[in-house]
């Protein structure tokens, strides 16, 4: 029987292209939650941005840039993470000190550096740093932390949460924040400790008070009354909830939303995008949304019951429970359980910088899952 040359030759290629396919550090369950979440927010944004294509582009075209981040990050060995965490800690330290400096206002706000080719928050890369600088300091003792190593912890979390505090960006200092909680917490931190921090937080409420901005203070006592200022600091959570609530069990259909293509919700394609969701494709939508995030949540614990060090554990756990943070925060302050802090909906939401910072994120998880049982080179 005569064998067709062009067959055999499939033949022989088929394993190289599984073996090429193999040799890339993706994590393939995590990649498909990823895309699938990214894939309903480009149909979410269109609709949110008034059907604007170019809007839409620019996305895509982040979109495209921050995956490519994401595989770059998932080739470099978990070790060679370790060995730069003190320098990329030590690098967003200086240039959120430079942006205080330096930095370039915009909507009242001193948060970006301007390189003449890029702009950018420097408070992004923080977000990856410091958990990456607590899981390297926390992982070189054994569980559970001591005092001292609470101490030190206490002030690496401190120095960044203070100066983006100062921009000020209070969003983002809650985010750093939660990540460095979470390396202490997924570190074995005693619940005596945890009682202490809590409760010295507690009585430091009245304290922090006093250093609010004035729209700072607004915001919490808009959450606390939001119908005492209907046309002025509770219009966005009151048109948020009318397009929520008005969007019921199936909604009013894709590009039908009222309340985004009248214009009654403000910042619709990025803060309040989920209310876009809501009103368009009513509670299934929402329930579609929230079983693609469970995907992207389950498959990263995954990962983080797998890895095989503290350093990954610690960092993997941590990056986790901060994009639960993302997703826990906005949908709260979208639907009024929590005070409006400005924190976009990961993945979802209108913008780079925070695209890129969280494929970064994913890029690091998909390492420690690859590199499992490699050396670094």
């Amino acid at each position: 029987m005569k064998i067709d040359p062009w067959l055999a030759r499939l033949e022989l290629e088929r394993p190289s292209r599984r073996r090429f396919i193999d040799r890339l550090p993706l994590d393939w369950p995590l990649l498909g939650g990823l895309l699938l979440l990214s894939a309903m927010a480009m149909v979410v944004l269109y609709s949110a941005s008034g059907q604007d294509l170019d809007v839409l582009m620019r996305q895509a075209l982040r979109l495209c840039l921050a995956l490519g981040v994401m595989l770059g990050i998932a080739f470099i060995h978990p070790r060679q993470l370790y060995n730069m965490s003190p320098i990329l800690f030590l690098v967003g330290i200086f240039m959120l000190a430079l942006v205080l400096l330096l930095g370039k206002i915009s909507m009242g706000a001193q948060r970006w550096l301007d390189l003449g080719i890029v702009r950018f928050q420097p408070s992004e890369l923080t977000k990856l740093s410091t958990p990456m600088m607590l899981a390297w300091f926390l992982s070189q003792s054994a569980p559970p932390p001591g005092f001292k190593q609470i101490l030190g912890a206490g002030a690496m979390i401190l120095v960044p949460v203070l100066l983006i505090a100062k921009q000020p960006d209070l969003g983002t200092a809650v985010l750093v924040a939660s990540s460095g909680a979470a390396v202490l917490f997924l570190a074995g931190l005693s619940w005596v400790y945890l009682a202490a921090l809590v409760t010295l937080l507690l009585s430091l409420l009245p304290v922090l008070w006093h250093f609010l901005h004035g729209y700072q203070r607004d915001r919490v006592l808009t959450f606390l009354n939001p119908e005492a200022d209907p046309l002025g600091r509770g219009y966005h959570i009151i048109q948020s909830k009318i397009a929520i609530g008005s969007g019921g069990v199936g909604g009013k259909g894709w590009l039908h939303g009222t309340q985004v293509h009248l214009e009654f919700l403000p910042e619709s394609s990025t803060d309040f995008i989920f209310a876009v969701l809501a009103e368009e494709f009513g509670l299934v939508g929402c329930i579609g949304l929230l079983a693609a995030y469970f995907i992207v949540l389950a498959r990263s614990l995954y990962i983080v019951m797998q890895a095989k060090d503290r350093y990954s554990r610690y960092l993997a756990g941590a990056l986790t429970l901060t994009f639960f943070v993302y997703i826990f925060v906005n949908i709260g302050m979208v639907i009024g359980i929590l005070p409006v802090v400005g924190v976009p909906l990961p993945l979802v939401s209108y913008g780079g910088t925070s695209t890129v910072t969280l494929l970064a994120g994913f890029g690091i998880l998909m390492s420690i899952q690859a590199h499992q049982n490699r050396r670094p080179d």
